[in-house]
């Protein structure tokens, strides 16, 4: 790939991160420049931590999807448990936004500037997208955890994403409680319920779908050949039928499909058609290759072109839909060749990111184009080789 003729994103940039009580964190205070961060350090000393407190601040459960009352400190005394994370945001025209969270027990708090705010007002200043050693293994998993990775790129272009999985997941789980006193259960409160699964849901298929071509148009955009190009489609009924019909055509007969369902779906225990069953369908083009039967060196390559793909489509969008990109242990399955056009593609995008690795070495040919810091005993220090 080559990340020629990308234009340069001017979204907000990252300046300053505190953490108190979180995860290995006892108290962290750093301030950035606003250039990519290079974070290196040996294993178990934090890093992954550090990138998911940043993951939480882009609504959701962040990257490792965890309960709030597990993030705080295992060592912290005192009844009052408390974890807080927080950000200072620069964008381009240098306007500074404070954004905090803190959690106890299950709980969270947003604040923005200082004063409380709804989690859903996060998305509206920062989103992040992520690549995590445990989603190496995407193509080998099963088909929820490609749709989770799809939803979250899918998310950053359209914020209103999360609610509508939301939406259908809860009555979804409703539809199946009432199914388990089928056939005596309440036929009215079903058919509503359906209804709701059939608007949101085919929103939710349609949503995918332009993602889907989103990722088609920025592989294409960056295709050269260092990183193969992934062939991406969407594998479920109401995908296969928006491609054929009208959405309130398909959202009708996906409404009368669930009906008819009702039998099968009460004896299964789960619902056996719908945008939660779908699949992302990924190919190496080059090796005209399932990616799932591609080297584990490929398969990294190939999520880390979809990511790229998602953010050099997120560049060129007009609405300038803001964007961090989270990348742990990014370098430990690519060559040279491929690191260093990671990081050339990476400074061409030019949304902010933040990578870590247990090798510094790794990192050399991003130079003074980032910033790189060691991390040991819970501090972040200025690398040795750091450009001031």
């Amino acid at each position: 790939m080559s990340a020629k003729g990308v234009a340069a994103s001017q979204g907000p940039r990252i300046t300053g991160l505190s953490l108190v009580d979180f995860r290995s964190f006892e108290k962290l205070e750093v301030k950035f420049s606003g250039r990519p961060v290079v974070l290196c350090g040996e294993n178990g000393v934090g890093k992954t931590n550090l990138l998911e407190a940043l993951s939480l601040l882009g609504a959701g459960r962040g990257m490792r999807h965890a309960r709030f009352v597990d993030i705080i400190r295992q060592n912290r005394g005192g009844k009052d448990r408390v974890w807080q994370v927080a950000v200072s945001l620069r964008d381009g025209a240098g306007h500074e936004t404070r954004i905090g969270m803190s959690g106890g027990g299950d709980k969270r708090q947003v604040r923005i500037d200082g004063s409380p705010a709804p989690a859903a007002y996060l998305l509206d200043y920062i989103r992040f997208l992520w690549l995590t050693p445990a989603q190496d293994r995407l193509f080998m998993e099963g088909a929820s955890e490609r749709r989770r990775f799809l939803d979250r790129m899918t998310l950053a272009h359209d914020g209103a994403h999360a609610k509508r999985v939301a939406g259908y997941e809860q009555a979804l789980r409703q539809r199946q409680k009432l199914l388990e006193d089928w056939p005596r259960c309440d036929e009215t409160l079903l058919a509503v319920l359906e209804r709701q699964m059939a608007e949101s849901g085919i929103a939710i298929a349609a949503a995918r779908l332009d993602m889907v071509a989103k990722l088609a148009l920025g592989a294409q955009n960056l295709a050269s050949g260092a990183f193969p190009v992934a062939d991406v489609a969407l594998e479920g009924f109401m995908e296969e039928r928006l491609g054929q019909g009208i959405a309130a055509d398909v959202e009708d007969e996906f409404a009368d499909l669930l009906v008819n369902q009702r039998p099968l779906d009460a004896q299964a225990g789960r619902a056996l058609m719908g945008p939660h069953r779908s699949d992302l369908i990924v190919h190496h083009r080059e090796k005209a290759q399932a990616a799932r039967l591609c080297s584990t060196g490929e398969q990294k390559a190939l999520l880390i072109g979809l990511v790229l793909a998602n953010a050099e489509a997120l560049a060129r969008d007009a609405s300038g839909r803001p964007l961090v990109l989270l990348l742990d242990e990014i370098a430990a399955h690519l060559d040279a060749a491929r690191r260093r056009s990671l990081f050339d593609m990476l400074e061409a995008i030019g949304f902010q990111a933040f990578l870590t690795g247990t090798d510094s070495s790794f990192f050399a040919d991003f130079g003074p184009r980032a910033e790189h810091f060691e991390l040991r005993e819970g501090q972040l220090f200025p690398a040795p080789e750091n450009p001031v």
